[in-house]
């Protein structure tokens, strides 16, 4: 418990206010100040104290518990909660209660974070965090920065230096125990004497999985995994799925109007800086769009704004066209391109960044399979209004559960005009784990389909 300062106090007289301090519903002056020793004198409960504050919604801002207290708050507090005795300086006072537990989750969840500052930059690797904790501080951190470069273990033993002996190292994904383009990181650990890890999730891998765990183990490093493996597993979601079934993971993107149209443009600020498309392309290894989108000269390709982003590679779907006319680059270097075509086309303007790919059978799991022929994880489906070329391709895709997630975004528009209404697939399909978010007055949802 974290005494307040003299003068402060957890119920206060409401004469200067309009209302209850801590329920405006209530009346004013319904409260008096309270001190430690009155409670002590007059032998009151401490729940009949603390029930307003259980009652209100509106937590007094000089007593912000970060649990619910309940009837028996006091009486059984949650784990990993030093409660120290109030000196006999403090008695007299009011008391505030802070919670400033760190457990195992906390510091997983960190890593999660530091691996999210290399999204879009590891593929084919997964995104990896890692921390070294000591005596309950962080001394060292680090990141998988970019494939072929050394592993987020050997970034944080380094931060920590010898602080790292007889420590705890946090990693959202199994260390390795083989060489590649790197050295295994199980060895770093094991020369830098950590005393235990606790690991995010086994990596799927099977040149790695549980290989690493056990190697760990065989040294006499304590291991523990399953540590927020939920988020573990959604923060590499791309790299279980193509490390499972060996083709990249897809997501199907669209927007609708209000009224059920699907739409040729985004939401407000959604392709800017800090938009949700922009966010999103930064993801992907790829983005698949249809030749129909650059009817209109003032379509652009889709590209991610986010400071460093590597941009995906544009995959465009030709079908039932002689030529194609592309926009100009937006970026340097220029995006890459590839138009798979059903048969030799020309496309303009010529550049060495644009590749055209003959495929007799156009079909999405043709296209998968080329992009995994390519190394890539992840593609996204990105559907605008005119959505007749890739129509046939999604039918078959969803039937065969080629698509694992959508993103659908709703604009505060209502559209008039012929149909355009989105009808793939010849099948229902439910779809879990739900979530939906405001931006700019537009509602993003998003789940995965079963």
């Amino acid at each position: 418990m974290v005494p307040f300062a003299d003068g402060e106090n957890l119920l206060t007289d409401t004469a200067a206010s309009d209302g209850h301090p801590l329920n405006p519903t209530l009346p004013p002056k319904t409260l008096k100040k309270i001190s430690a020793p009155s409670l002590l004198k007059k032998r009151m409960p401490l729940s009949s104290v603390f029930s307003p504050l259980i009652a209100s919604k509106t937590p007094h801002p000089k007593s912000v518990p970060s649990f619910h207290l309940g009837t028996n708050g006091l009486r059984h507090p949650p784990k990993r909660t030093s409660w120290p005795s109030i000196p006999r300086s403090n008695r007299g006072r009011s008391i505030g209660i802070r919670c400033e537990g760190r457990d195992d989750s906390f510091y997983m969840r960190r890593c999660v974070e530091l691996a999210r500052k290399a999204i879009g930059c590891t593929s084919p690797n997964p995104l990896v965090g890692c921390l070294i904790v000591k005596d309950g501080e962080i001394v060292g951190e680090g990141f998988h920065p970019k494939a072929g470069q050394p592993h987020a273990e050997v970034f944080a033993l380094k931060d920590a230096g010898d602080l790292a002996e007889n420590a705890t190292a946090y990693v959202t994904l199994e260390p390795c125990n083989h060489y590649g383009r790197t050295p295994p990181c199980t060895e770093a650990l094991i020369r830098a004497k950590v005393k235990k890890v606790i690991v995010g999730m086994v990596d799927p891998n099977p040149i790695v999985a549980s290989k690493g765990v056990e190697r760990l183990r065989g040294s006499g490093i304590d291991v523990i995994t399953g540590v927020e493996e939920m988020l573990c597993r959604k923060l590499n979601e791309a790299y279980i799925h193509r490390m499972v079934t060996g083709r990249p993971f897809v997501t199907l993107r669209y927007s609708l109007a209000f009224n059920g149209r699907v739409l040729n443009q985004l939401g407000q600020g959604a392709e800017e800086s800090g938009g949700y498309f922009s966010k999103l392309l930064q993801e992907y290894d790829a983005v698949v769009i249809s030749s129909n989108l650059f009817a209109k000269k003032t379509v652009r390709l889709p590209t991610s704004h986010e400071t460093g982003a590597s941009q995906p590679l544009h995959i465009i779907i030709a079908r039932g066209v002689n030529s194609l006319h592309l926009p100009a680059p937006t970026t340097e270097p220029a995006d890459k391109v590839v138009v798979l075509a059903e048969k030799t086309m020309i496309v303009e303007p010529k550049s060495e960044d644009v590749e055209i790919v003959v495929r007799e059978q156009m079909s999405l799991k043709s296209i998968l399979d080329y992009c995994a022929h390519q190394g890539l994880c992840s593609v996204l489906l990105d559907i605008r209004e005119d959505n007749e070329a890739l129509k046939e391709l999604l039918d078959d895709g969803l039937d065969e559960h080629l698509v694992q997630k959508v993103v659908m975004e709703v604009c505060p528009i209502w559209c008039s005009g012929e149909e355009a209404f989105l009808a793939f697939g010849r099948k229902s399909f439910r779809l879990r784990d739900l979530q939906t978010r405001t931006v700019n007055e537009n509602v993003v949802v998003e789940g995965y389909l079963l």
